[in-house]
């Protein structure tokens, strides 16, 4: 189980990874995870949270444990509080502070020195004072932003430089270089060497040290602020769960806090009230709004037996409920959990970045001394080499690269949680979108998973009336699904039904019962075909039936057919066009099914699989699924139950329809709703997520890889590019703003829109062969005597529709027959017996 931790003191992802490296060094961790983003971590093991703690302060550190024995309320808070923005405050009234007295160092700095602004008279011919005064102004931004130096030279200390360390060297650099240049000033002027004072004004940087810092604090600010609309989403959530419920005790209505509330507990809600705690409805009817959950706008009904929400509002009748689960156990406790988890692991498209992050300050700082040292080298003075040092340390942004990749999986899992999609890890959302095979379950996924009547089809003069009632009665007393099919038939039709006796399941999937001393018949074409006779009209009539997924039942009363009722588990009006988007990304789409060939083979071309497979056992589904494995990455889409061992085994298992059981162990991804268009939209937000990171990255490494060399000055003498220290702070702190900026881009992202739909890239192809299932029968004939019998009996067979192959030998007088689809013995006899020859028997 992983346990959550606040991590406390991090500025940029060299510190993640330091903290990451410390804690995964404690026995019994077996693995950590730290995010930048929401100052979490994440820690999977039997190591005790006094050692983990203990592991993040001697990396110079705060740890404490999240939530600890809280109950829900304080929980939930807790974890508000804990992503609450106190950042962007802080620094905006650092920013002010420093932007006053960077203005007025600015003027004396460069206003009057380049523009000849004025200054008090004081000043004139004293550039002693001027200095001081700049001195002075650059001390107090200095002291207005000393988390830089604590922070930076705290990470020096414990060998784990950080990015405030580059801030802190850069600035600091700049400033002592100047305050000497100030005391040789001063004694020039003492000395009366007037040129030489001249010449020492050129040589203070104490405006770039300001400015650093201040443009710094500017660009942190803006990062904060950004990080804070990141989550949003999970901000959201928690807002829902109600700080209050209203308990039935006595007979009387008592408002009590959230926490209180037991299982058990008898609860009353008001139209315009939130539902505090999952339950059960035990009086009155309503329709509630679940679309904080699942993302679905259109209020459900609920009456007696249904079950409600924690956090959805009722819209419109009083309701009386018992509560079922309540605590962390809620749903919404849950899908807060499920997605806060998410934001504390990690992608494995991250792991590139953390592992430059780790030593990129390190490399920057022996980049900045190295770059000093060349220009020194080269003949060039004290003050230009330093510059061109300070330009180094404060243009390098391991922020960018370390928030790269966790603000957009926090972005992207906030998304999806809104419309009732649920990643469990980063690493599910990233997997999801680069697919290849979808194998589609067909009972609850591409089906309703209740199976409904679709035709009557009396006979022998009965009314569809009449053959209802008979089936009612037949069926009343049975537990099968099919039966259920008929019972809500003849409820919804009004149709009565009288109480038979001598029911009996019976061999041959059928039923029979007495009705007032009257024999009725109930079942298969199998079935009824031994108890009476039936015409080949009936049994072509049947096979049409079967032929369109459907299951005929025959019902019979006191020898007599009345007719036959077709029953089928009806597709789900989604699932056509869901199925058609997935193809349309370039992945090939599968059904699995239980049902027999002819069944799944009629169901799958009407809603336009690519790939058939029936007969699958629900304990045989594993297998195919490792079958699939073989041709690429796999997603497995199904109800989490009897599916759970190849949701497993799948990459990515996808569980649909989930409800209130969002915590389903076997899968990677939770789907509210039992909508397949979830699906495509599952995969296109993970593949939007997986640009935006790559966009991120692209920037992040690009920015460093072009802005340190430009900082360094290698491209003075090529193009005359040279950069200031101050522009050099602008570029840093604008790095991490836009990389952030453009995650938040992922909130306009329209997951349902399949216009902007593209196919896989070809090393993402695969190429599936269908399997053509054949199967071959071996006819008896009698008749043929020489090659003119066998070429008419092989002609009139292969004009069947199913017929690929035919071998006939009027030696041994047999015909045998390949064929890629179900033909009945029937058809197989009826074309031999129209040429004359007689069918004795077909193996």
């Amino acid at each position: 189980m992983m346990e959550q931790y606040t991590v406390t003191g991090m500025s940029c992802a060299a510190c993640t990874a330091r903290v990451e490296k410390a804690v995964s060094g404690v026995k019994g961790v077996t693995s950590c995870s730290v995010s930048l983003l929401t100052n979490s971590m994440g820690v999977e093991g039997t190591a005790s949270a006094e050692e983990i703690i203990a592991a993040v302060r001697d990396a110079g550190y705060e740890a404490s444990l999240k939530n600890g024995n809280k109950d829900q309320t304080t929980r939930l808070s807790s974890d508000e509080d804990a992503l609450k923005d106190r950042e962007t405050p802080v620094l905006k009234k650092r920013l002010i502070a420093s932007l006053g007295f960077w203005i007025v160092l600015m003027y004396v700095s460069m206003g009057h020195m380049m523009w000849g602004w004025p200054l008090p008279p004081f000043f004139d011919d004293n550039h002693v004072a001027m200095g001081l005064l700049q001195l002075l102004l650059t001390i107090a931004i200095m002291v207005i932003n000393q988390k830089f130096f604590i922070s930076g030279f705290k990470s020096l200390w414990h060998h784990a430089p950080n990015m405030d360390a580059l801030v802190a060297l850069g600035s600091v650099a700049a400033f002592v270089y100047s305050t000497v240049a100030l005391f040789a000033m001063t004694d020039a002027q003492v000395k009366g060497n007037a040129d030489a004072v001249m010449s020492y004004m050129h040589e203070f940087y104490f405006e770039s040290a300001a400015t650093i810092l201040t443009l710094i604090t500017l660009g942190k600010m803006l990062e904060a602020r950004s990080k804070g609309k990141t989550t949003d989403a999970l901000k959201g959530l928690m807002k829902l769960a109600p700080k209050t419920a209203t308990l039935l005790r006595d007979g009387a209505e008592i408002t009590v806090p959230i926490e209180q509330v037991a299982k058990g507990d008898i609860f009353v809600v008001r139209p315009g009230e939130n539902i505090p705690v999952d339950g059960a409805v035990l009086d009155g009817n309503s329709a509630v709004d679940e679309s904080t959950l699942t993302g679905e706008s259109i209020p459900v009904d609920k009456a007696v037996g249904s079950a409600v929400s924690a956090g959805t509002l009722n819209q419109s009748g009083y309701i009386r409920c018992e509560a079922t689960r309540v605590g962390e156990d809620t749903t919404l406790s849950q899908i807060i959990q499920m997605v806060s988890n998410a934001a504390s692991t990690k992608a494995p498209i991250a792991k590139v970045a953390d592992k430059v992050s780790g030593v990129f300050v390190p490399a920057v700082i022996a980049i900045a001394v190295i770059t000093v040292i060349a220009w020194l080298l080269a003949g060039q003075t004290t003050g230009f080499a330093l510059a061109r040092g300070i330009s180094v340390l404060v243009i390098s942004c391991p922020c960018a690269l370390g928030l790269a990749t966790p603000v957009a999986i926090m972005v992207g899992n906030g998304m999806g949680a809104k419309n009732g999609i649920l990643f469990k890890t980063a690493v599910s959302l990233e997997k999801t979108g680069r697919t290849q095979i979808v194998a589609l379950d067909k009972t609850g996924t591409i089906t309703r998973g209740e199976p409904k009547v679709t035709d009557m089809i009396p006979i022998n003069g009965k009314s569809e009336t009449e053959l209802l009632a008979i089936a009612y009665a037949l069926e009343k007393k049975s537990e099968h699904p099919l039966a259920r099919a008929i019972h809500q038939a003849a409820e919804q039709e009004g149709v009565s039904a009288d109480e038979v006796e001598q029911f009996q399941v019976l061999p041959g999937n059928g039923i029979q019962a007495m009705l007032n001393g009257t024999a009725l018949y109930g079942g298969s074409y199998k079935f009824i075909s031994e108890q009476i006779q039936v015409t080949d009209e009936i049994n072509e009539m049947s096979e049409r039936l079967s032929a369109e997924g459907k299951t005929p039942l025959f019902f019979a009363c006191d020898g007599e057919l009345m007719g036959i009722i077709a029953v089928a588990d009806t597709i789900k009006e989604d699932s056509p066009q869901a199925i058609k988007e997935m193809q349309n990304m370039g992945i090939h789409v599968v059904m699995l099914t239980g049902d027999n060939e002819r069944t799944a083979k009629a169901i799958g071309s009407k809603v336009g699989v690519d790939e058939v497979i029936a007969g699958v056992l629900p304990d045989g589904k594993e297998s195919v699924i490792r079958k699939l494995q073989q041709k690429g990455k796999v997603i497995m889409v199904g109800d989490g139950i009897n599916d759970a061992p190849a949701l497993t085994s799948a990459d990515i298992g996808i569980a649909i329809g989930a409800g209130a059981d969002v915590a389903i162990d076997a899968a990677d991804v939770v789907l509210m709703k039992s909508c397949l268009s979830d699906v495509p939209a599952a995969i296109r937000l993970s593949r939007a997520t997986l640009r935006n990171i790559h966009e991120n990255l692209f920037w992040a490494f690009i920015y460093n890889i072009i802005g340190i060399p430009l900082a360094a000055g290698a491209f003075i003498s090529v193009l005359g590019w040279q950069l200031d220290p101050m522009f050099a702070a602008a570029a840093m702190s604008l790095s991490s703003f836009s990389v952030v900026t453009n995650a938040l881009r992922l909130n306009f992202f329209r997951m349902y829109d399949s216009k902007r739909d593209h196919k896989i890239k070809n090393e993402y192809k695969i190429t599936i062969k269908k399997e053509i299932k054949t199967m071959e029968k071996t006819l008896k004939i009698e008749g043929m005597m020489c090659g003119h019998c066998e070429m008419h009996t092989k002609k009139a067979l292969e004009a069947i529709d199913g017929v690929t192959k035919v071998e006939v030998s009027h030696k041994t007088g047999t015909a045998v027959v390949t064929l890629d689809k179900d033909v009945s013995n029937d058809v197989l006899k009826q074309a031999v017996a129209d040429q004359e020859y007689e069918v004795t028997d077909i193996q």
